[in-house]
Parts: C-alpha cells; structure tokens; sequence
C-alpha cells in the first residue's frame, strides 16, 4: 500500500485538524509525514525529512515531526532546538510510547492524533501563542 492510500479522507481530515487545533494557542509547528518504507533508523529518516520541510527555519526553532513509515512499521517524533531545550530528555519517548499503544491495536489515527495533542499541549506551554504569530509550515499531512 502507498503511504498517500493509507489514510481514508476521513481520518486525514482527522489529524490535519488535530494539527491545526494543537498549534492554534502556541507558535509552535507540528508536521505529519508518512512515507511506505523507511530502510534506515527512522529517527535519522525524520531528521532529513525535517531538513527537506525546511522545519528548521521557523522563527522559535520549536517545530516538531511525526516521521511515520507504514510498511516498514517505523516512526518517530523529533523537535527542534528551541522546543528540545524545553522539554524533558524523556518526553519524546513518553509520546512514542502513548502512541504506540494504539498502534498495536491498529488505531493509527487516533494514535497519531494523542501524539499530536500533546505536543501541541508541551508547545502551549512553552511557546504561547503571540498576537503577531503566522502558521509558518502546512498542516497538511506531507507524503512520500
């Protein structure tokens, strides 16, 4: 299956909104991408992915990627420099785990959508929303 196919119209709907909802009280970025397979340690797929999205360039440094690999069954969620400096060393883990529950049991966009949720929470947190703010990455679900 293709990673583009994986998704109903439905449940991609779903989780752009859980984009748009996560990042609406913070400047943070949250960015979904899902690819078919992933032949390396996905941690480092989600970092050239990150690079490619030019997720590095945001203002605050404080993107985040959810890097999903459907056939491989891979994936992973890293975050820039400026929300990595505020966060626990274990958040990321705490994340992967919460999701990982669902994905076992096959609910790979509610899943995705808790993971989602949260970080945005973390974001809140440390990076409210400001009044000059502008979505500075697509909250569209990005495909390979």
């Amino acid at each position: 299956m293709r990673a583009k196919d994986f998704f109903t119209e439905t449940e991609k709907t779903a989780i752009e909104q859980a984009i748009a909802a996560a990042e609406l009280n913070t400047s943070g970025e949250i960015r979904l991408r899902v690819e078919t397979k992933c032949k390396i340690d996905p941690k480092v797929k989600a970092i050239e992915i990150f690079q490619k999205l030019n997720m590095h360039r945001t203002d605050l440094r404080n993107a985040v990627l959810f890097y999903l690999a459907i056939e491989d069954q891979k994936f992973s969620i890293i975050g820039d420099k400026g929300i990595n400096e505020a966060v626990p060393g274990d958040f990321w883990d705490s994340i992967r785990d919460e999701m990982v529950m669902h994905f076992k049991q096959k609910q790979f966009t509610l899943g995705l959508c808790a993971g989602i949720q949260r970080a945005g929470e973390k974001l809140k947190f440390h990076f409210p929303y400001q009044e000059d703010d502008k979505n500075e990455l697509s909250d569209e679900i990005s495909f390979e």
